[in-house]
């Protein structure tokens, strides 16, 4: 087994400098970047082998990072279960629900474990995202998933919902759970499980302010699309009145507004993407220096490190196997998820629950776990990293690109949020950027942010489909511009109708 004091690396023939030491030359501003591309591996990263071995691997796969990612492994029997009942049971929707909802877990818990692992490969702060990265890569497949399988709405179809099908709204209401999932119960249980080891922890400026202020902004560009939809909706009409003998001139329809507001999420979106880079770059180049100080000071305060640096590693033909297994199951067990979405909400799910509480809680799973596991260490910038970074990958690129994926298959997704969702969202990130102001973190504060999440839960579990009542879509506005259900005099309304009759 190799231990911390080796230099050399059997995956590639790399040797010499383990990337946290800056003794060897190298001076702070040393740009990410080139490092990168010249292929610098941390020695932490090291397997001491090389090549596949099954005995090793799944070893390795069974210890996994920490213990509570152990104990999730015993969850692997739901997969095969999984894709079993799909094939054999097929009138069992909720039973295949649940077989690959609860799969999901270990699958997607080996995707997060691999890409801890090859980010130990490389230098610490592309570590770090190239970490957060592959543990978003199930939400990105979960959204386009659900975008492919949506169908557009149609009225009268075979005397059924007309919305059925319609699986914009989950999206929706996914994208902002997947945000409010990791500021309120993720970063609420870092700071209540890390508060019971040590009173206090003190977590860097460099990370809390920037990825606050990032939040921010990627909240305001998420609320642009839906305060235009609330400005505006009040104004349309459907250009004719009810009765059918006077016609109103006016151009500004339901289907007009509509089309704008497409629009206006398909450029936002763009934008919103180049904002993305723009944080990459800033990671990559400019604060270098202090995101790896901040994360090797981290390192270095592990209450677990000794025990970390003694576990084995997957060689680099391991990590990649780890990677596609995980990627293939975790695909194939989100679609069978998504086929039985609708079976599930017709059982009494509601839309906003399924996709703003059950669907992030499991695409989000492997993250949380790390993430839970390094503040307990003692690790909290690290952990305050995977909180804030997959919740500003989720505003700035996931939501963005599943817009233009939408916008490429030519369905109509996007950024007109349901008022109810924005608004908790943006009073999120306002609560927690008021937590991590003084710098320091207590069990407390973690246990209000948990709190806070399951009163979102409760409201969201009440809250109406979009079938029923919304408060920011087209059923709405067609209500409003369109005709209303009033009492009126008889004698009235049979002037109204001889009236009529006349004029035809």
């Amino acid at each position: 087994m190799p231990t911390s004091n080796s230099h050399g690396s059997a995956d590639n023939g790399v040797h010499g400098r383990g990337s946290h030491n800056t003794s060897d030359g190298s001076n702070e501003n040393t740009a990410l970047l080139p490092s990168f591309l010249r292929g610098e591996i941390a020695h932490e990263g090291e397997s001491g082998r090389h090549g596949f071995h099954p005995r090793h691997f799944f070893g390795v796969t069974y210890r996994s990072s920490n213990l509570v990612s152990q104990y999730v492994n015993f969850l692997w029997p739901f997969v095969p279960l999984a894709i079993i009942f799909r094939y054999v049971l097929p009138s069992h929707p909720l039973l295949i629900f649940g077989m690959a909802y609860v799969g999901m877990i270990p699958s997607a818990n080996l995707l997060g474990f691999a890409g801890q692992e090859f980010a130990k490969k490389m230098p610490k702060v592309a570590g770090t995202l190239i970490e957060t990265t592959f543990g978003s890569l199930v939400e990105i497949i979960l959204f386009i998933v659900l975008i492919v399988k949506h169908r557009e709405p149609v009225e009268g179809e075979d005397g059924g919902n007309a919305d059925e099908g319609n699986l914009i709204p989950i999206i929706q209401a996914a994208i902002l759970g997947s945000i409010l999932t990791n500021l309120l119960l993720c970063l609420g249980l870092c700071f209540f499980v890390g508060g019971l080891r040590k009173t206090t922890q003190k977590f860097h400026a460099a990370i809390s302010e920037t990825g606050n202020g990032l939040l921010l902004v990627a909240a305001f560009g998420l609320l642009i699309p839906s305060a235009f939809y609330s400005a505006l909706k009040g104004e349309t009409t459907l250009g004719k009145n009810p009765l059918g003998f006077i016609t109103v001139q006016n151009k500004f329809t339901p289907e007009t507004l509509q089309r704008d507001i497409l629009k206006i999420s398909q450029v936002t979106s763009v934008v919103l993407i180049i904002a993305f880079g723009c944080y990459l770059l800033f990671n990559a180049r400019s604060q270098h220096s202090v995101f790896h100080e901040v994360i090797e000071m981290d390192e270095h305060g592990d209450l677990d490190r000794e025990e970390d640096e003694a576990r084995m590693r997957y060689t680099g033909t391991e990590t990649t196997v780890a990677l596609v297994l995980s990627l293939v199951l975790v695909t194939l067990l989100l679609i069978y998820l998504v086929e039985q979405i609708e079976a599930v909400v017709h059982s009494g799910v509601p839309d906003q629950f399924l996709g703003l509480i059950l669907l992030p809680l499991v695409e989000k799973a492997a993250e949380h776990l790390t993430a839970i596991d390094e503040a307990y260490d003692g690790v909290i910038n690290v952990a305050l990293f995977h909180c804030l970074g997959p919740s500003i990958q989720t505003a700035l690129f996931n939501a963005p690109l599943v817009v233009i994926v939408g916008w490429i298959l030519n369905k109509p997704m996007d950024l007109n949020f349901e008022i109810f969702m924005i608004v908790l969202v943006v009073l999120g990130i306002l609560v927690v950027g008021n937590f991590l102001r003084d710098g320091e973190s207590n069990w407390l504060e973690g246990a209000l942010l948990v709190i806070v999440y399951v009163i979102i839960a409760i409201a969201s579990w009440y809250y109406p489909n979009p079938d029923v009542a919304t408060s920011n879509g087209i059923e709405g506005l067609a209500a409003s511009a369109g005709p209303k259900n009033v009492t009126i005099d008889r004698a009235l309304l049979k002037d109204l109708l001889r009236m009529a009759n006349l004029d035809a």
